[in-house]
């Protein structure tokens, strides 16, 4: 081991009580690393594969789709319940049960003879990629000392942003060398290696005594998971189009957010302690991850179309053009990392929420005449200023809160991400389906000139929604210091 690791295995927490490797914070992010790593690659590399399952099973689109759905779904509706969980029974046994939880749906997803077994086998899935995203923000502050939080929630946005960038193409050459189930098949051997560095590495912290005495909020648990659930539909059934079913999941989401927190305001032990919500940096942080999510959803709905009928590139371009996106995002996650570290959350947030206005300001005066670049270079800064923002925002939240409710906050961090990525796709392919439509050649073909001009009307309003975010993220550095959460009443 070289010195440096050395010495940070000397500064970081140690509260195993074994030796040697179990006290290396190298090897505990590796294992954290690889857990984002297989959530992240979980979404984008079923995707590649829709149409190898609509043709294996003889099944439509609208059935196959649940194969991705299910998933997200299990992710969005129980990832604040395994946080809390966590927080109650420790976040080692939960998260070494959510990588073991998943690898095993893997293995029934390649295995799966129908296409029902299949879906039901990536909800399983999905949980245990819930359990493992609350629970890797939750455990960087047990890993690395606090000077280096920065650094490993960059490491983390970096692995997230590899995974969705790897997927498509790895799904892809999987499915051609050895077919469909392939691509589920592959997690089983990175789901036994995360599992034994993890075992391994991670600090093994008895759950504190408050969380000890409480019990789980099962009906608080049930209504969030049905309301979540009802909101994601309504997102995302009908591909954008709304109608009586999405109105009426809406209403039903909206009737679950007002039964739950009055089931909260009763429980003795509530799932989420709603009086948390009162402190208005946790709250405008928060909501501003769920505006910024929603901005970059736009950049995966409406840049293939942009370059595909704008700029007429083929199909191979447009793979390549796209990974431009992610791949930023994955550099840029690192360096923010370490920006973080050296001048503060704040300041981070404020610059790559900058970076992210100015980003989508370019974007929308993207010009054709330009060709690549008219959305290379914008698509850089966007993305630059996403992981500053991404990384110092984690790291503000993750750093204030009290040791018995980090895996709650963490399910709350990256529950607001993922409803962002929801609302955005609806949201975002409305808008640039509703400004192409005056400069369509037919219903179903868009020109040049139509692509351009829903590019523009889509980022004119990303452009707004990230100045929305700037303002909360100003309204939360204003609340000044630390998250107030361990002070709040309970």
């Amino acid at each position: 081991m070289a010195i440096a690791e050395q010495n940070e295995c000397a500064s970081a927490p140690q509260n195993t009580r074994s030796a040697g490797l179990a006290h290396s914070p190298v090897l505990a992010l590796a294992s954290l690393s690889l857990a984002t790593l297989l959530s992240s690659l979980g979404t984008s590399i079923a995707s590649v594969g829709l149409p190898s399952l609509m043709q294996a099973f003889g099944a439509p689109f609208q059935s196959v789709q649940w194969v991705v759905l299910a998933y997200l779904l299990a992710i969005t509706a129980l990832i604040v319940s395994a946080g809390r969980l966590a927080d109650m029974l420790g976040r080692r046994p939960l998260l070494l049960g959510g990588i073991a939880l998943f690898t095993l749906a893997s293995v029934l997803c390649g295995l799966a003879p129908t296409l029902w077994l299949l879906i039901a086998a990536r909800a399983v899935q999905g949980l245990g990629a819930a359990l493992m995203m609350a629970l890797t923000l939750a455990f960087v502050a047990e890993t690395v000392t606090k000077e280096r939080t920065g650094s490993a929630m960059g490491l983390l946005g970096a692995m997230s942003a590899i995974g969705t960038t790897l997927g498509p193409s790895l799904g892809g050459l999987l499915i051609a060398g050895f077919g469909w189930r392939a691509i589920f098949l592959v997690n089983v051997p990175l789901g036994l290696l995360t599992f034994a560095l993890a075992s391994l590495a991670l600090p093994a912290r008895d759950k504190t005594a408050e969380a000890a005495q409480n019990s789980f909020d099962a009906i608080g648990t049930v209504l969030l998971a049905l309301t979540l659930a009802a909101y994601a539909l309504a997102m995302t059934l009908g591909r954008g189009h709304f109608g009586a079913l999405n109105i009426g999941l809406l209403v039903a989401a909206g009737i679950g957010v007002v039964l739950f927190g009055v089931a909260q305001t009763k429980a003795k032990s509530p799932l989420i302690r709603l009086a948390r919500l009162y402190d208005i940096r946790l709250s405008a942080s928060l909501a501003a991850n769920l505006v910024v999510a929603t901005v970059m959803m736009a950049t995966l709905v409406v840049a293939p179309f942009y370059l595909s009928r704008g700029l007429g590139l083929n199909a191979a371009m447009v793979g390549v053009v796209l990974s431009t996106g992610p791949l930023v995002s994955a550099l840029s996650a690192l360096i923010a990392g370490r920006l973080t570290d050296r001048f503060g959350t704040n300041r981070m947030m404020i610059a790559g929420l900058f970076g992210l206005v100015n980003g989508t300001l370019l974007l929308s005066l993207a010009a054709t005449k330009l060709g690549i670049v008219s959305y290379i270079v914008p698509i850089a800064v966007t993305c630059f200023g996403y992981a500053l923002f991404q990384t110092s925002n984690n790291a503000a939240v993750m750093s204030g809160v009290a040791a018995g409710e980090r895996g709650v906050v963490s399910g709350l961090l990256n529950l607001s991400r993922n409803l962002g990525l929801i609302t955005g796709a609806s949201l975002m392919g409305a808008i640039f389906a509703a400004a192409s439509t005056g400069e369509r050649q037919s219903q179903d073909m868009l020109t040049s000139a139509a692509a351009a001009r829903g590019m523009q009307v889509t980022f004119q309003t990303a452009t707004v929604l990230a100045v929305a975010a700037l303002l909360l993220a100003l309204l939360s550095t204003r609340a000044g210091g630390r998250l107030s959460v361990r002070q709040q009443p309970s």
